[in-house]
């Protein structure tokens, strides 16, 4: 059963308990999914009202980009928990000859690289998220703007939180060129995350 099918206090009990998932990675997607619906609900409240006639494609769009966002969220869940699953079977392999060896280690460097992608991907939803929260703070619903710039800042923590988990598992992959591009986008993601943030936070103060 999908998490985003159970109560809230039973992802809450099952993500507190020794279960190893749901994770890192996979709570960051949670959390990140409660930031699109915030910068949405404000599109949403854009959406028909006077005054805001001029901004009602944007604000569709916007509601659209969230809409969105929080499905590829909820995918890359049960992804991220997948990879947790695969990684610990590759763990569990047996290394008694040379060859269960080799398997091994040629498993562990596909779970390990796949471990990394997916929380990657998390990140660049949330950034997706933040550009949204940036185009719609300066002609959003003002009676509820502010809730823009929670989805910013939630957006940008669930960023940093996730790329934990592709931090977490650099060491584990042997391939340079792989670990060299998640190296680059780390450093891009933050980069842009962080502009966007600044961006939507200026617009909402500026607004309140």
């Amino acid at each position: 059963m999908s998490i985003y099918a159970k109560s809230l206090n039973e992802y809450l009990a099952e993500a507190a308990s020794k279960s190893p998932t749901p994770g890192g990675g996979s709570v960051s997607a949670v959390v990140a999914a409660n930031a699109a619906a915030m910068v949405s609900m404000v599109a949403n409240l854009t959406l028909g009202k006077k005054g805001y006639e001029d901004v009602q494609d944007l604000a569709q769009e916007v509601a659209d980009g969230c809409a969105k966002a929080i499905e590829d969220l909820k995918a890359l869940t049960a992804r991220d928990m997948e990879a947790f699953e695969i990684f610990m079977k590759a763990w569990r392999m047996p290394t008694d000859t040379e060859e269960q060896h080799r398997a091994k280690d040629e498993a562990m460097e596909k779970a390990a690289q796949n471990a990394s992608q997916v929380p990657l991907e998390i990140c660049k939803v949330c950034l997706e998220i933040l550009k949204m929260a940036a185009k719609l703070a300066p002609v959003g619903n003002k009676g509820a703007i502010s809730d823009v710039g929670v989805g910013a800042y939630v957006a940008e923590a669930a960023l940093r939180a996730a790329m934990l988990s592709v931090d977490i598992n650099l060491p584990s992959i042997k391939t340079e060129s792989f670990k060299e591009m998640l190296v680059r986008e780390r450093a891009r993601l933050f980069v842009e995350a962080e502009e966007y943030k600044l961006q939507a936070l200026a617009d909402v103060k500026r607004r309140l």
